[in-house]
């Protein structure tokens, strides 16, 4: 068997016979000669079948120009042929003068997508949509960018665990829970490793951090939400507060920056028209009561029943730090104890304020983070003030029962990193297979 050549690497051969693999683009079927531009996962290259004719000029129905006749778009096939370096050829310098092409699959003729469908009609046929280059790129960025997350953690010995997804019990609140039958009894998808992270800490594990599902029974048609999508969470023990937490993310998410930008950074200017630009340190840090103040002032009114900013209102602080500092970043602090969760600690000086941050990319929150509260006692309390009944949360409580450290960490969405990163306008274009209240397809 031949040994296929991926089509990236073909401009560093030297011309000769190769094979390549991959799907029909298109095809220019012409009297005198045939010209077929295949695609595999690395780029595209133009095979060229010069068609045999008699002496009168009649073309002779031989192979492989009678199976290029029968080609359709999208079908997969391998081609060997001669390889052909040529500054003339528009397409990568290099053509492949073909010796034989044998069909893997033929596709159907009528394609169901073109490149302005809807996005909606896309999803419904996301596995011909990520053929597109530009799409394909974005899970190229995705796995270094979780490569270089996964090497900046475990180079500084932290330990990768994966929790449940299957739980006894609401992770943070009744709201927002997929319920489902369990046996004889009821169980829930994970809203959060939160708990789980923590008996970590519990277990003397020190540093950890978990990348996997998470669901969130969340009816929201916007933009940026999803009913399940991957959190990239991480928790830390011995920690002094939650700016140690916060020191740590933003090395973290320079690392994956440098990483994108070295390795995909032509590409993404090529195809998204875009620079990743790796973001200084430290991050801007705002406390949320200044930031109302400073988008009241831009001319925002947040009408929100909480205390929270809503979206627009993270917009305008993004803008203001943006042109203040020149920053793409910024840390939020001192969120009140009204809209936190009750393993939240709380500020010493005012305990109307909890030890924790949100961040804000390019104007979308993509962490929450803080300081957990250690102290089983006040960990009750909180809990019953919160409307929750510590006998739901016994197991939880035990891991603080029985010694815990001083910690922290947070959770961020992988996805919406993704889509700010690249500049795109909605989640759906950065996740793989998007679940939403009316997708469970394909």
């Amino acid at each position: 068997m031949t040994e296929r050549v991926l089509i990236k690497d073909l401009s560093a051969l030297a011309d000769q016979t190769v094979t390549v693999s991959g799907w029909v683009e298109t095809v220019r079927d012409q009297k005198k000669v045939q010209f077929v531009v295949l695609r595999d996962e690395s780029g595209a290259v133009q095979l060229v079948n010069p068609r045999n004719t008699d002496a009168d000029g009649i073309v002779i129905p031989d192979e492989p120009a009678v199976t290029i006749s029968a080609l359709t778009q999208g079908s997969f096939v391998t081609a060997t042929g001669s390889l052909k370096h040529d500054e003339r050829v528009k397409l990568g310098g290099l053509e492949i003068k073909l010796d034989s092409l044998s069909v893997a699959s033929l596709a159907d003729p009528a394609t169901p997508i073109a490149p302005d469908s809807g996005i909606d009609k896309r999803m419904d046929w996301r596995f011909l949509d990520l053929r597109v280059p530009r799409n394909a790129l974005i899970f190229r960025v995705q796995t270094t960018l979780e490569h270089a997350f996964r090497t900046y953690w475990i180079d500084r010995g932290y330990v990768e665990i994966h929790t449940p997804k299957l739980m006894a019990s609401p992770s943070e609140s009744n709201a927002e829970l997929f319920k489902l039958d369990y046996f004889d009894t009821t169980a829930y998808l994970a809203q959060s490793p939160q708990f789980f992270k923590q008996m970590a800490q519990s277990a003397g594990f020190g540093k950890i951090f978990d990348i996997g599902p998470v669901f969130r029974a969340d009816p929201s048609f916007t933009s940026r939400h999803a009913t399940e999508y991957t959190g990239v969470d991480a928790e830390v023990s011995w920690i002094d507060s939650h700016e140690d937490v916060m020191v740590m993310q933003e090395e973290l998410l320079v690392a994956g920056f440098t990483a994108v930008a070295q390795k995909h950074g032509a590409e993404i200017s090529e195809l998204f028209g875009i620079d990743i630009v790796v973001p200084s340190i430290p991050f801007p840090r705002i406390p949320l009561h200044e930031a109302k103040q400073i988008v009241a002032a831009r001319g925002h009114v947040i009408d929100r029943a909480d205390d929270d900013l809503d979206p627009e209102g993270e917009r305008q602080i993004a803008a203001h730090v943006e042109e203040t500092f020149g920053h793409q970043f910024v840390f939020l602090t001192e969120y009140p104890t009204s809209i936190r969760p009750f393993y939240h600690m709380r500020s010493d000086e005012n305990p109307a304020l909890t030890k924790s941050y949100d961040l804000i990319f390019r104007g979308t929150e993509i962490t929450t983070g803080a300081q957990r509260e250690h102290r089983v006692e006040i960990l009750e309390a909180q809990a019953v003030e919160k409307g929750l009944d510590p006998r739901e949360l016994d197991y939880y409580l035990d891991f603080f029962r029985h010694g815990v450290p001083p910690h922290g960490g947070f959770g961020m969405g992988l996805a919406r990193v993704l889509m700010l990163m690249l500049d795109q306008g909605n989640l759906r274009e950065v996740t793989y297979l998007f679940r939403g209240p009316t997708r469970l397809t394909p």
